[in-house]
């Protein structure tokens, strides 16, 4: 490629996120089915240079050896892939609870960062990573619970936030908040701002930008009284309203994705609502 940053990288966390083995869900996608594919992906000659990992089963179990976390890496790199920016467990039902509960489901959100941080560890030490960030979210599904008191809230994800950047800086990881409309205090663009102005450790946890999730932002979907669009908006509204949001969120952004929303929500398996990726060439994207 003729630049040198960004990293091209794709995200193995499409192949997890919202499947299930129920009635009507899709199944997982294997790592390996997932590494072929980013592999075999090519566009005028323009080829993926890595991954972004996801944390958990049936990828990863979290608690795996070094050694079998060495030949993970191994696979990785044997695919001429490098490993870039990794998804801690955060969540209920994986390793972490949500970062707004008790002491016991904080602990268990703090539990999950660590968790993330030795894994990245060992790829570091392995050479199959070089870059990238660990990435959290609140681990609170919906915004119900937060609207019940939101500066407390705000102040409560936030305390724990600043006890996983202590365990980041540790081990020289920074940690990057993904906003999504389905994790609360980070379901619309004012309230992600909020958060991190109140976690204020800009050097260590910063904002992962996906295309997908904030053009549901402008559109406030969680949060109306945040929106900076309505639908049926024309071309000239929308770029007016995304330059206004990015401006404040610029400051903060350490990670990037690249990715369309048709301006609808989907929620799958045991993911809440959140945007709805669409192809390239979507007509609507």
């Amino acid at each position: 490629m003729a630049n040198t940053y960004p990293k091209l990288h794709n995200a193995m966390w499409p192949g997890l996120v919202g499947k299930g083995d129920e009635e009507g869900q899709e199944p997982p996608i294997s790592l390996e089915r997932m590494l072929d594919l980013t592999a075999a992906a090519s566009v005028n000659g323009t080829k993926f240079e890595g991954i972004d990992y996801f944390l958990f089963l049936p990828h990863t179990d979290p608690e795996a050896s070094d050694d079998d976390l060495k030949s993970i890496a191994d696979l990785i790199a044997g695919k001429g892939f490098a490993v870039g920016s990794l998804v801690a467990p955060v969540w209920p039902g994986t390793v972490g609870d949500s970062a707004m509960g008790d002491d016991a489901a904080r602990e268990k959100f703090l539990s999950a960062v660590k968790m993330a941080c030795r894994i990245a560890g060992v790829f570091n030490e392995h050479g199959v990573r070089k870059y990238g960030v660990i990435r959290i979210d609140s681990a609170e599904f919906g915004v119900e619970k937060w609207r019940e008191d939101p500066t407390k809230n705000t102040k409560r994800i936030a305390e724990t936030f600043r006890e996983a950047a202590k365990i980041a800086v540790d081990h020289g990881e920074r940690l990057a908040a993904e906003g999504e409309i389905c994790w609360a205090g980070m379901h619309s663009w004012k309230d992600m701002l909020d958060l991190l102005e109140e976690v204020g450790m800009p050097e260590t946890v910063g904002f992962q930008a996906d295309l997908a999730h904030t053009y549901l932002y402008l559109l406030g979907y969680n949060a109306p009284e945040h929106a900076l669009l309505q639908e049926g908006h024309s071309d000239e509204e929308f770029y007016a309203a995304y330059k206004n949001m990015t401006d404040k969120l610029r400051p903060w952004t350490i990670d990037f994705h690249v990715a369309q929303n048709d301006g609808e929500v989907h929620g799958a398996g045991s993911h809440d609502k959140t945007g709805k990726h669409c192809p390239a060439d979507d007509p609507y994207g």
